[in-house]
């Protein structure tokens, strides 16, 4: 099983770290357009990710609900073209919690992703996502992470616990 770290801030807006997380960068930042839904299930968070592209994958994720860095335990599978079947058989058998819908911009930066997201009913946020190596401990994650904050000047934003999903669930039916 895959492992990382993660902090999540809000921000006014991602316009004016674009540039800033291009140079982090090397001078790369890709956009993507994702399409995550959530499925009620037992423990941890069940999504389908479509991306602009017409990929797909499932991915289920752990992780505490905390305002701090944070580990998070995933696995990820690619489902071809299978996604519009996979996603009637999970809703049906599940039931859908959550959609959520942004833009990314992507940052790879030394090993970390970088992720400038503007998300649809939310609005603006910055997620850091340290994925460790066999050899690292959550708190060489949690050093990187504060590191691109700070380099991005963010050290003092807002952090955010809750994912998008339930952000987005506690604003109630729209």
């Amino acid at each position: 099983m895959a492992r990382n770290i993660e902090i999540k801030v809000r921000v006014g807006s991602i316009d004016p770290l674009r540039e800033r997380a291009r140079a982090l960068a090397g001078g790369v930042l890709t956009r993507l357009e994702q399409d995550d839904v959530f499925y009620a299930v037992p423990t941890g968070r069940l999504k389908l990710r479509r991306l602009g592209d017409g990929t797909a994958e499932l991915i289920h994720y752990e992780r505490p609900d905390t305002d701090a860095a944070r580990a998070s335990d995933y696995e990820r599978v690619g489902v071809g073209g299978t996604a519009d079947a996979l996603h009637r058989v999970l809703g049906r058998g599940l039931g859908v919690r959550a959609r959520v819908r942004k833009q990314r911009w992507l940052a790879l930066v030394a090993g970390a992703r970088l992720h400038l997201d503007r998300v649809e009913g939310l609005g603006d946020f910055v997620e850091v996502e340290v994925v460790l190596a066999e050899d690292q401990s959550d708190a060489d994650g949690q050093r990187i992470a504060e590191a691109l904050l700070e380099a991005l000047g963010l050290a003092a934003a807002p952090r955010v616990a809750p994912s998008y999903a339930d952000l987005l669930a506690s604003q109630g039916p729209r």
